[in-house]
């Protein structure tokens, strides 16, 4: 009895034991575990299909679009709802698998793999023109076809190809941003996703009449770049021609700035790509297989190559451009006025003999004309005026060894920029002219802009403002002062001087009658020795000289060509795209006395027709003479088949030649405009605008002009306009 006791007892209390194990074990999961195991009830009962929010737009500074998001749609499936509702009729799988594929530019075996696939769901195919989802629509309501989901989304365009591609950059698949701007504001472009959410039962079925819950997405913002459109396109065209002309093995570059408020206006850099299909091959790649985004070689080689934004990422030597700064040093030190009179001779110094780049040096000249004749020995003699304190604290001060803050992915990290890490004196000397250290493009034209504005070094701007997809301002950029640099006193002095590297220096291709640009030539030599045509040429200015509005710099890298010096290359690059923009900007010229004698000066127009092009153009330039091409064609091997004016005309120098790359049946009319009671340069520039060369008689104010205003004339044509001085009290 007692045994029996003690094993009811043993028996109680092991079932207690069990029961109490038993409540915490319930209670442990509804209360601590509870909302975790409910959650994921409520995942297994619900599915979602995400509805991407649409990408904000990129405008340009004028509100032009760069890249925008074009609506599409995508066509998913439930593949075990859709095989569940077919079970019954399983032959309408071919058919409808076929019937989609057909409208979707698919194969029917791809098609029925996604219907058929073992995932709880799938995309059939992404981002197709709402035409097509319309179409699919109408077919899957005909046919009462449950399972299949034609579901809104936005597909990244860019609706100018290349233009501004290293600016803009490009996006993923799922519109994620790679490059660029695209890349940078990223989170800020993307928006926030929305979602349909549908309840399905254990079998992954889509339970009926159930309700689904929508959550709107939220658009990505938009921004507005400081890039104006059509300067990007004048910038990229330039580079374009200077690849072709110049042979250049390793691509080119190109800045645009305003240097009063750090815009930048355009940015290029060669070569590029087009960031509708990024993963392409490359145009210069003539042979070999190509996988594109499936092969992690090619798209290495891209990101080394197209996608490589040489005016953000290089770094180079500067060589000559850089004097602009050594100059700016010496004069604010008051170390050297224009006056100051140097000698150019060898320099000795720790055992390295320094020459001018001319046989025999320039001899005697003022800093004013060593500027002009980019003279090495006046830089070096100026730099040891200044001392190595003064002279890196210059070379510190405007920027040279730092970020400058640009918003976009690329710029060098600081160790990037190879500086002498303990100078000597004869590492300040060879800086003074621009080599053995690297910069970028865009620190070398932010300093320029400190030159050109009065002193004030300014942070690079590349975004303008940001909108909500309102249009409602989010966010606006000011113009920022990273420090003063200069005296104002400083940077007119140095305008003048750089004007007159343009009108009689090294600089003298850039020069455009009219327009007054500053300047500064650069040619550098790299340090691959075994490297065929190893220099990188370039060209710094800004325009007009007096009251900049623009600062320009070009980069030409690796010319195949001789000579290959930045003043025989780039500087016409340069010249030709200032004239460009700032008859853009409706800046009006204003003709120096020079000007006005090269329009007294007579030329014969030499015969160009049947010639080469290139060979077409080499004659004119010879002759002083501009030129303009009409035709499609306008490779350097294209033939001249006409020209205006015709062979042995007498015309002033620096007129327009038209050449025609084709046989016109009749050249090319334009209206002859009212020049009367104008003064020469007003006339001049009038005409100009108008397609016609102007041959001055006299001087003072227009009293006769040889064409009647409105008379159809052909363009280039010379008119000739007298001029006569009008007395008064």
């Amino acid at each position: 009895m007692i045994k029996v006791k003690k094993r009811s007892l043993a028996l109680l209390i092991t079932y207690s034991i069990l029961i109490i194990a038993l409540i915490f074990r319930v209670g442990y999961y509804q209360i601590v575990k509870g909302e975790e195991y409910s959650i994921k009830a409520y995942e297994r009962q619900t599915r979602s299909r995400i509805i991407n929010p649409k990408r904000g737009t990129i405008y340009d500074r004028n509100g032009k679009g760069l890249a925008i998001s074009a609506s599409v749609e995508t066509i998913s499936v439930n593949p075990p709802d859709f095989m569940d509702k077919m079970k019954d009729t399983p032959e309408k799988i071919d058919q409808i698998a076929y019937d989609l594929a057909q409208m979707l530019d698919m194969t029917p075996e791809s098609v029925k793999e996604k219907l058929t696939s073992n995932l709880s769901w799938a995309f059939i195919k992404r981002k197709v023109d709402k035409e097509v989802g319309l179409k699919v629509r109408e077919y899957l309501v005909e046919n009462s076809i449950d399972s299949i989901y034609v579901d809104e989304d936005s597909k990244r365009y860019f609706p100018n190809g290349n233009l501004a591609s290293h600016v803009l950059g490009f996006t993923g698949d799922d519109e994620q941003g790679l490059n660029g701007i695209e890349k940078t504001f990223d989170e800020i472009l993307s928006g926030k996703p929305g979602m349909v959410m549908s309840e399905f039962d254990a079998g992954g079925r889509q339970v009926k009449y159930s309700p689904e819950t929508y959550v709107e997405p939220v658009d990505g913002y938009n921004i507005y770049l400081t890039i104006d459109e059509t300067i990007q396109y004048f910038t990229e065209k330039a580079l374009e021609k200077a690849m072709l002309d110049y042979n250049l093995k390793r691509g080119a570059a190109a800045i645009v700035m305003d240097p009063k408020t750090g815009e930048i206006l355009a940015m290029a850099s060669k070569p590029d790509y087009d960031p509708n299909d990024p993963f392409a091959k490359p145009d210069f790649l003539e042979t070999g297989e190509w996988k594109g985004k499936s092969s992690n070689e090619d798209v290495d080689f891209l990101f080394q190559t197209v996608f490589r934004n040489k005016a953000l990422m290089d770094t180079y030597e500067p060589g000559s451009t850089f004097k602009a700064v050594t100059a700016a040093a010496a004069l604010e030190e008051g170390v050297v006025t224009p006056d100051t009179e140097f000698v150019c001779s060898t320099i000795h110094l720790a055992g390295h003999n320094i020459n001018c780049w001319r046989p025999g040096g320039h001899g005697a000249e003022t800093f004013r004309l060593g500027v002009y004749n980019s003279c090495n020995p006046v830089f070096v003699k100026t730099s040891m005026a200044l001392g190595l304190d003064k002279f890196y604290k210059y070379v510190k001060s405007f920027g040279f060894m730092e970020k400058t803050g640009i918003t976009l992915n690329g710029e060098p990290s600081d160790n990037e920029y190879q500086w002498h890490k303990d100078p000597k004196e004869i590492d300040m000397a060879v800086s003074s002219f621009g080599q053995r250290f690297t910069i970028s493009p865009l620190q070398l034209i932010t300093a320029y802009c400190a030159i050109a504005n009065g002193g004030d070094l300014m942070k690079p701007i590349l975004v303008k403002q940001i909108s909500d997809s309102e249009g409602n301002i989010i966010e606006k950029t000011e113009p920022q002062v990273v420090r003063k640099v200069i005296s104002k006193q400083t940077s007119d002095t140095l305008r003048d001087i750089l004007q007159g590297v343009v009108s009689e220096g090294t600089g003298r291709n850039a020069y455009i009658s009219g327009y007054r640009i500053a300047g500064k030539t650069g040619t550098s030599e790299t340090v691959e020795t075994d490297t065929e045509g190893r220099y990188i040429a370039s060209f710094a200015c800004f325009a007009p000289a007096d009251d900049p509005v623009i600062a320009l710099i070009v980069v030409l890298d690796h010319p195949q060509v001789y000579p290959h010096t930045g003043g025989t290359i780039a500087a016409p690059v340069a010249g030709k795209l200032v004239e460009e923009i700032l008859d853009y900007l409706g800046i009006e010229r204003e003709y120096t006395e020079k000007d006005k004698q090269l329009m007294l000066k007579e030329m014969y127009v030499p015969e160009v027709r049947k010639m080469k092009l290139s060979e077409a153009k080499a004659k004119l330039k010879a002759y002083e003479l501009e030129f303009t091409v009409e035709g499609e064609n306008q490779e350097d091997d294209a033939i001249v088949f006409e020209q205006t004016p015709k062979p042995n005309s007498s015309v002033p120098s620096g007129s327009t030649v038209i050449l025609y790359t084709y046989d016109p049946d009749d050249e090319i009319k334009v209206i002859m405009p009212n020049v009367l009671n104008k003064e020469i340069n007003e006339a001049a520039e009038t005409l100009r605008k108008a397609g016609l060369n102007i041959k001055v008689e006299g001087i003072g104010q227009a009293h006769r002009q040889e064409f009647e205003p409105g008379v159809e004339l052909n363009k280039g044509q010379v008119v000739t306009v007298w001029f006569e001085l009008t007395e008064t009290d």
